[in-house]
C-alpha cells in the first residue's frame, strides 16, 4: 500500500519491485494483487508468475476479509483489504490482498507440534522418572517398617527398633506400645494360670486329706471350697485387667461412680450409709471400662463393709495424674501392708475374700499408677490412687 501510486488519468502504478524479496521470486509461496476495477486493472507481483492465486477482490471500502482457500489442488492463506484512494479531487476503489502458500505454514506447524511434543513427551518422562525416584525413597521408611513387622512376627525381634521420620515416629511408637501391652497381657495371663494352679494346689490336698475324717469333712469342704473361690476370684480380676490402656478412648468417670454408688447403696440399704460422691461431671480418664468399674467397685464395696456412716469418694486430675480417693468413717487400717496382700481379711467377722484391694493393687501396678492406704480426715481408712497418663 506505501509503494501504490495513482497517475493522473486515475491508473494504478507500481514499482518494479517491493521491499519484501520473496515478492518479486517467482514461486516463492508469497504473493499480492492491488485491483484497480474502475480502470479493469489488476497488478501482481512476480511471484505469481505461472500461477493463479485465489485473490479476493471487490471489497468495500474499509472491509479486511482473512480467508483460507482452495484452488489448483493447493490450500492458501489470504488477507484482503478495501480502500477508496484518494488523489486530489478523484477516488478510486482499490482493493489489495496478499495470498500465502499454506505449506510452510503447515510445515512449521507440524515442526512446533513435534517439538512440543518432544519436549512433553521428554518432561514427562523425566518427570516419571522423578516420581519413581521420589516415591521409592519416600516410601523405603514403610518398606522397612514392613520388614521389622514380618521380622516380629517371625520372633527374630521383640519391637520395632529403627529410627523413621517425624511421620512415621508416631506410628512406630504406637505400634510398639500395642506390642508391648499384648506381650504384657499374655504374661498376665500366663502367671494367673500358673499361680491358680499352684494355690489350688493345697487346698485340693486339704480335702483330699478331709475324705478320711468323715466327721470333718463337711466344714473342711466349706472352708477349702470359699477358699478356692477367692482364689480363682483373685486370679480372675488379675488376668481381666486391661493395663495401660493406651488406646481406649476417654472415659467419664462421674457416670460410672454414680452407678456403683447406687448399686451399693440397694445393697447396704439396712445400713443408711451416706455416700459423698466429688467428681466433676466432664472429667475424662483413658482407662478401660472394665478396670474402672473393678476398681472402684471393690474400693467403694471395701468402704460400705466397715463405715460406720459416711463413705466419700474423690476424683481429680493433678499434674497429668489422676487422683481418686476413697475414705471412710470406720475403724481404718491397722496393718496397710496386710490389707494388700492375698486372703488376708482384717476382720473375720466382716464377709469377704480378702482379695478386693489386691485386685486393685494389680490393676493399678498394669497402668503403672500407685497405691496408697492410709487414714482420712475422718479418721477412719483412706485408698488413694494415682494413675498417670499413658
Amino acid at each position: 500500500m506505501a509503494a501504490a501510486e495513482l497517475d493522473p488519468e486515475g491508473g494504478l502504478i507500481m514499482p518494479p519491485s517491493l521491499r519484501e524479496p520473496r515478492f518479486s521470486l517467482p514461486g516463492s509461496g508469497l504473493y499480492a494483487n492491488v485491483a484497480n476495477p474502475n480502470h479493469r486493472e489488476v497488478w501482481q507481483s512476480t511471484s505469481t508468475i505461472g500461477l493463479d492465486p485465489p485473490f479476493p477482490r471487490g471489497l468495500a471500502a474499509g472491509q479486511w476479509l482473512f480467508d483460507e482457500r482452495e484452488a489448483g489442488g493447493r490450500s492458501w492463506l489470504a488477507a484482503a483489504y478495501g480502500v477508496k484512494w484518494s488523489d486530489g479531487p478523484r477516488a478510486q476503489p482499490l482493493t489489495f490482498a496478499v495470498v500465502e502458500d499454506d505449506a510452510g505454514y503447515r510445515r512449521e506447524l507440524r515442526q512446533f507440534r513435534t517439538t512440543l511434543w518432544t519436549w512433553l513427551g521428554g518432561a514427562g518422562v523425566v518427570l516419571l522418572v522423578a516420581q519413581t525416584l521420589l516415591l521409592g525413597w519416600g516410601l523405603a521408611p514403610l518398606r522397612r517398617v514392613a520388614r521389622e513387622v514380618r521380622a516380629i512376627e517371625a520372633g527374630r525381634q521383640q519391637r520395632v527398633e529403627g529410627r523413621y521420620p517425624t511421620e512415621l515416629s508416631a506410628l512406630t511408637d504406637n505400634l510398639n506400645t500395642l506390642i508391648e501391652q499384648e506381650r504384657a497381657r499374655q504374661q498376665r495371663y500366663k502367671d494367673a494360670l500358673g499361680d491358680l494352679a499352684h494355690s489350688l494346689k493345697t487346698p485340693l490336698a486339704v480335702l483330699r486329706g478331709a475324705l478320711a475324717e468323715p466327721e470333718t469333712m463337711a466344714a473342711a469342704v466349706e472352708a477349702q471350697v470359699a477358699r478356692m473361690d477367692g482364689i480363682v476370684q483373685h486370679q480372675l480380676g488379675r488376668a481381666a485387667a486391661s493395663g495401660a490402656a493406651h488406646f481406649a478412648p476417654p472415659l467419664k468417670l462421674e457416670p460410672i461412680l454414680r452407678r456403683i454408688v447406687e448399686s451399693l447403696e440397694k445393697v447396704y440399704a439396712e445400713r443408711d450409709l451416706v455416700f459423698v460422691v466429688e467428681c466433676p461431671v466432664g472429667l475424662s480418664w483413658r482407662i478401660d471400662e472394665g478396670d474402672a468399674f473393678e476398681v472402684m467397685g471393690n474400693l467403694l464395696d471395701n468402704a460400705s463393709k466397715w463405715a460406720r456412716g459416711r463413705i466419700r469418694v474423690r476424683a481429680r486430675i493433678e499434674q497429668r495424674t489422676l487422683r481418686l480417693t476413697v475414705e471412710d468413717d470406720g475403724p481404718g487400717f491397722a496393718d496397710a501392708d496386710a490389707a494388700l496382700q492375698r486372703g488376708v481379711r482384717l476382720d473375720e467377722r466382716v464377709p469377704g475374700h480378702g482379695i478386693g484391694l489386691t485386685v486393685v493393687a494389680d490393676i493399678v501396678a498394669a497402668y503403672g499408677g500407685e497405691i496408697r492406704l492410709d487414714r482420712g480426715e475422718w479418721q477412719g481408712g483412706r485408698v488413694s490412687l494415682l494413675l498417670p497418663m499413658n
